[in-house]
């Protein structure tokens, strides 16, 4: 009974000291937005009106998906911090959008027409396992006249037929309402997942010296947002600069409508084969056979869906982890992605789901992801006391948690932070672009499309072709200096001569002085390369046999201006001095002898031919065997 008394007396003194403390619900609107590859830094700001003491300030109508490490409150008065509390208000869920209502109303409408639908196809069930159920006619005793047979048969047939053709309207009418539900579905999952998400709240407990006017700046870290770069290539004539329009496709479903905001995109955190291909040296040796160039994967797509209900789901996030490079899937669950040389791994990412992720070893790639369960447990953050002169205790701290804090910030200095347009700013392991115009983006997850940049840059053009392996020439364009522009790798729509022509891949990540783009193929420029069979050739001389080979390669210039060609082939390398190699055409072609690369740089005029001939023989013992072709 004592220690009962004694816990109630703690009890009440709790909730005495808790009636002391004045609490201020406080509505703050998004003041700028730093969008990363994953995830967004929010700052809002308030002017606020404090009473002398202690004051708790519920900062409302937050997203619920904060990284509560990441807050930073920042206070401009006569006060101290005291702490900082994280947590999820379930009783307040985040608003919906007026289009998410009306298409929910709808999806209740059709719910309740395919139940109503049911229940007349179950009473016409029944109403024929009835008539099924009473077919026999009178008794044993009765006496079955002719004319009741042929009424009970007419009867029976009508209301048959009635009933099969009344089941059939009905399921008629009930594939056409389970096609609007699953299309309701899709508009529903375009704009958010299905469920039901509580606020975020982040709440600050003050004490104020005296009775005060404060700023606050709060800012943190959110999920479920980011970008990923992409860009339009436009050369108009290999005389003239190239064009590249430098854009962000920025996303976010953070519960939370960015309205009327300054953004800027932070670097921290390609369809067709429009990929130039590489050449392997040849090798050649007993037991060897010549490289072989399976075709290359340029581009992966596939589809993804629900796992619950294998419904597509439209908006997905779809990037090769650890690049910038990415994409979102369309209406149907589609996507479509082009890949760097060295592959990697595909990471798929969407609000409500389960990350997946999975290698790139086809071109065909197809997922299926899970709900994820929101953690619901209140989080708390690291509290800390905050003074003019910079000095205080920290209390209430967490383990492993850290609030970074300043007990004052001169609003000037802010706003002389504030960027011109469309500036660059450079850090020393990242680079962000700011924007002069605000944007609204509603937390919808669909992929809007912002122009950062559009650059005007000298370029030198060349053709470039490998006919042993692709017959088409590949127009490049080479780019010097380009480490000022601050290119991000990622998909490039190409367009040539005012055509587009097709996608690729625009890589900056191993790239040396120089960026090489690649344009793509030219029809325009014609390479054929074949083999000259009455000059490839064996002949037996002594114990050794000897072995020829010759080629013939032509180019055609059907352009109006004259071209640069880079052309490359090969010559197998001997590894044994059993095989004596002769060279005996190459057509002025530089000679690597340790890889046996062949290269010609070549310049054509417009409609002009050249004709390049390429002869090697070799010689071994006759009782060995090489694979040549």
């Amino acid at each position: 009974m004592k220690k009962l008394s004694i816990l109630f007396f703690v009890f009440s003194s709790f909730l005495v000291n808790a009636q002391e403390i004045a609490e201020k619900k406080i509505s703050t609107q998004i003041e700028e937005v730093t969008v990363f590859i994953e995830g967004a830094q929010i700052y809002r700001e308030k002017t606020l009106d404090l009473s002398k003491g202690t004051t708790l300030l519920k900062f409302e109508g937050l997203s619920p998906f904060i990284d509560e490490k990441s807050i930073q409150v920042k206070a401009d008065g006569n006060l101290n911090v005291l702490s900082i509390h994280f947590q999820k208000n379930f009783l307040n869920e985040t608003k919906k959008s007026e289009q998410l209502k009306s298409f929910e109303a709808k999806l209740k409408t059709i719910d309740e027409s395919i139940q109503l639908e049911k229940t007349h196809l179950s009473i016409l069930k029944e109403e024929l396992d009835f008539l099924k159920d009473n077919r026999a006619i009178g008794g044993k005793n009765q006496e079955l006249m002719l004319s009741n047979l042929k009424a009970t048969a007419s009867y029976y047939t009508e209301r048959i037929t009635a009933i099969k053709l009344k089941e059939i309207e009905r399921n008629e009418t009930l594939t056409k309402l389970n096609k609007q539900r699953a299309d309701l579905q899709n508009q529903i999952r375009s704009l958010t997942s299905d469920k039901d998400f509580p606020s975020g709240e982040i709440w600050v407990k003050v004490e104020a010296k005296s009775t005060q006017q404060a700023f606050f700046s709060l800012n943190y870290l959110v999920g479920n947002a980011g970008w990923f770069p992409s860009y339009d290539v436009r050369a108009k004539s290999i005389d003239k600069p190239i064009q590249i329009a430098y854009k962000a496709n920025v996303r976010q479903d953070t519960k939370v409508d960015w309205s009327n905001v300054k953004i800027s995109f932070s670097s921290s955190n390609p369809s067709s084969g429009g990929t130039a291909p590489e050449l392997i040296p040849y090798y050649l040796n007993y037991n060897t056979v010549p490289p072989t160039y399976s075709k290359k994967l340029n581009t992966v797509s596939g589809v993804v869906l629900s796992a619950d209900d294998h419904l597509p789901l439209p908006g997905v996030s779809i990037v090769i982890q650890g690049t910038t490079i990415g994409t979102t899937t369309d209406m149907d669950g589609n996507y479509s992605l082009s890949i760097p040389a060295n592959g990697g791994i595909l990471s798929c990412s969407f609000i409500g789901m389960k990350t997946m992720e999975k290698s790139i070893n086809s071109p065909y790639i197809n997922f299926e992801l899970e709900s994820d369960n929101m953690m619901l447990d209140e989080v708390v953050v690291a509290g800390y006391s905050g003074y003019n002169d910079a000095e205080g205790a920290l209390s209430g701290k967490t383990a492993g948690v850290q609030v970074r804090g300043m007990a004052s910030l001169n609003k000037r200095d802010k706003a002389s932070a504030l960027p011109p347009p469309i500036i660059q700013i450079e850090n020393q392991t990242s680079f962000a672009f700011e924007l002069e115009k605000k944007y609204s983006l509603k937390s919808d997850n669909t992929t809007q499309t912002v122009v950062m940049q559009e650059l005007s840059i000298p370029a030198t053009y060349q053709y470039f072709s490998i006919p042993k392996i692709d017959a088409d020439a590949f127009l490049m364009a080479f780019i010097t200096d380009w480490e000022k522009l601050n290119l991000l790798e990622g998909e490039a729509n190409l367009f040539f001569e005012d055509t587009y022509i097709g996608k690729s891949l625009l890589d900056v990540r191993f790239v040396g002085d120089t960026l090489s783009v690649s344009l793509g193929r030219d029809k325009n420029v014609q390479i054929q390369r074949e083999k000259l069979k009455d000059q490839s050739s064996k002949q037996f001389i002594g114990t050794k046999k000897e072995e020829a080979r010759s080629y013939s390669i032509t180019v055609k210039n059907n352009k109006k201006q004259t071209i640069n060609l880079v052309m490359l082939d090969q010559i197998p390398v001997p590894t044994t001095d059993e095989i004596e190699l002769y060279v005996q055409e190459i057509s002025g072609a530089k000679h690597n002898k340790e890889t046996g690369e062949l290269k010609w740089n070549l310049q054509i005029k417009p409609l002009e031919s050249k004709t390049i001939d390429l002869k090697y023989s070799f010689k071994l013992p006759k009782t060995r065997r090489i694979n040549i072709d």
